[in-house]
């Protein structure tokens, strides 16, 4: 772990998580999937245009909004595609067709599930089950929130048996994009709680989550996972979650049980300080 600023006095009070890269394996890989789609369309419109190139620019953007809804991806390829004097589609209907490759592509997990092939710890990030598992005997309330569609979240919560934690307290994105977005979520939290800024930590792998928990005083946790199941750290969003503002870093939840010390905190606290 990576304590990278102090952590301000209160009582931890409501926790959100992020569901892909944070709890769940299931999508690893769907940025590839997603920048080779993006690649496809606007070849199709520019194909002269360099192949490499255009896909490290695609690589920029697409990491950019990682964390957000999928449809605002969609909406900058739309603009890409209009650039180079291309009429889109409108934004719904690529992320409908991206959907359905990145669908193509895990099938076999979600079916390797359903059959039993896998158990649920094969595609959950490392340690966060038993993780979950001490929050929920403390009595704070568990929150999940995820840029993919509600419904899909729902299916995939469910097979990874983490759905338990977080009792009608799961939220996805939305054909109506308006009506979602983590930080709607967390401003509801808030409300809902009368929580003010450090009693509310979030767990998340992405820019997003990050900086809106930072916005509102909260403690922001950022999890460097490698999406290939394997212990240790992703570099790339190690230096990323650490630009958006994170307080804490972990590769994992393999050895976070110390983080549970921060939850109930008399003062400002170290690392060394927290070991339970």
């Amino acid at each position: 772990m990576e304590l990278l600023r102090p952590i301000p006095t209160g009582e931890t009070k409501a926790i959100l998580f992020d569901f892909d890269g944070t709890v769940s394996l299931l999508r690893g890989g769907w940025q590839q999937i997603m920048v080779d789609f993006m690649l496809e369309v606007l070849l199709e419109v520019a194909p002269q245009e360099d192949p490499s190139e255009l896909s490290r620019s695609i690589e920029e953007f697409v990491t950019e909004l990682t964390g957000k809804q999928t449809i605002y991806q969609m909406f900058h390829l739309c603009d890409e595609v209009r650039k180079r004097g291309g009429r889109p589609m409108d934004a719904l209907s690529y992320k409908h067709r991206y959907h359905d490759r990145l669908m193509d592509a895990i099938q076999y997990r979600i079916e390797g599930l359903e059959s039993g092939r896998y158990q649920p710890r094969d595609w959950r990030v490392r340690g966060v089950a038993t993780f979950l598992e001490e929050l929920q005997l403390k009595g704070i309330p568990l929150y999940l929130a995820s840029g993919t569609d509600q419904e899909f979240v729902l299916e995939e919560a469910r097979l990874l048996d983490v759905d338990r934690f977080f009792p009608d307290r799961i939220f996805g994105a939305l054909d109506e994009y308006t009506q979602f977005s983590k930080k709607m979520v967390i401003s509801r939290i808030l409300l809902e709680l009368e929580l003010r800024g450090p009693e509310f930590m979030a767990f998340g792998d992405g820019y997003v989550e990050i900086r809106d928990t930072r916005r509102v005083g909260g403690i922001a946790i950022g999890v460097a996972s490698r999406e290939d199941g394997e212990p240790g750290w992703d570099e790339w969003k190690r230096r990323r979650l650490a630009s958006a503002g994170a307080d804490i870093l972990i590769p994992d939840f393999g050895n976070a049980l110390p983080l549970l010390g921060f939850l109930k905190r008399p003062e400002t606290v170290s690392l060394e300080e927290s070991q339970p």
